[in-house]
């Protein structure tokens, strides 16, 4: 493997042994190289297409040291329909020495700057991609809390409008408003909304959710929470979709039905 195709599973922060990239001379603090490491593919949905690509870099990589065994790596992405540009950035750490012939390595860190002209790839759920968007963007600045509100927003949000496609009262015989937990096992036992992973307790991820919004938990706890929350959110919007009654009824929300149908890992570049 080669040090480009680890920087194109970003953002996942993997770890492998890569082919030497530095010729076997060590890359002194604020000292600049360009490097043969293999061009990086990253999909996003190009703006100027309209649909998902592959946005390739140059074959060449800048490579500038930042520790004993950390470089930052940056590289200009352009797509390969209409070259419409992204910037990306890379922090890669080693666990041995990085001029070694065959360095483990892994991405510490990842940064795009998108220049409103590509978007990270979602799962086709309309306005709740940007909220996932902004989630995931937030989580990588090591913002758990602030990762947490938008899942929050959309898990109730996503609850209360299936409520509403599936005409399920979200008001009580009062007129108050139903608690979520109520709601929540009303919609789920009609529609199965709740991935089965999560099928025992769906209410105790959102109870989560909360405590960390309210500044109940730490950054760290949100942080470690964030994967399985996502996942919960994720797994609930492509149920939704899969649900051939809700299918008809979803359009009303302005949904993608097409990419909803699509693997979660959402890669359909081209």
């Amino acid at each position: 493997m080669r040090l480009g195709d680890l920087l194109s599973k970003a953002p996942a922060k993997e770890e492998a042994q890569v082919e030497g990239f530095l010729n076997g001379r060590g890359l002194s603090w604020g000292q600049h190289k360009t490097i043969d490491a293999g061009q990086v593919f990253l999909n996003f949905l190009c703006k100027t297409c309209g649909v998902v690509r592959t946005f390739m870099s140059g074959k060449k990589l800048s490579c500038l040291g930042v520790g004993d065994r950390v470089v930052s790596i940056d590289a200009c992405l352009k797509c390969l329909a209409c070259e419409s540009i992204v910037e990306a950035w890379f922090l890669v750490v080693s666990r041995n020495e990085l001029h070694a012939q065959a360095p483990i390595v892994r991405l510490e860190r990842y940064v795009d700057n998108r220049r409103d002209r590509a978007s990270r790839i979602g799962v086709g759920a309309g306005g709740f991609d940007d909220l996932l968007e902004r989630a995931q963007v937030a989580y990588e600045e090591q913002l758990g809390a602030g990762a947490m509100i938008y899942l929050r927003k959309i898990f109730e949000a996503l609850t209360n409008q299936v409520a509403a496609v599936a005409q399920i009262s979200t008001t009580e015989n009062n007129g108050h408003r139903k608690s979520f937990r109520k709601l929540l096992k009303e919609v789920d036992e009609e529609h199965h909304i709740i991935p089965l992973a999560f099928s025992s307790d769906g209410y105790k991820l959102f109870s989560e959710l909360s405590e960390i919004v309210h500044g109940d938990s730490s950054e760290e706890v949100a942080l470690l929470k964030y994967e399985p929350c996502r996942s919960l959110v994720t797994g609930i919007i492509r149920n939704v979709a899969n649900d051939q009654e809700m299918k008809r009824a979803i359009k009303e929300l302005g949904w993608n039905v097409t990419a909803l149908d699509m693997p979660s890992n959402g890669e359909t570049a081209s």
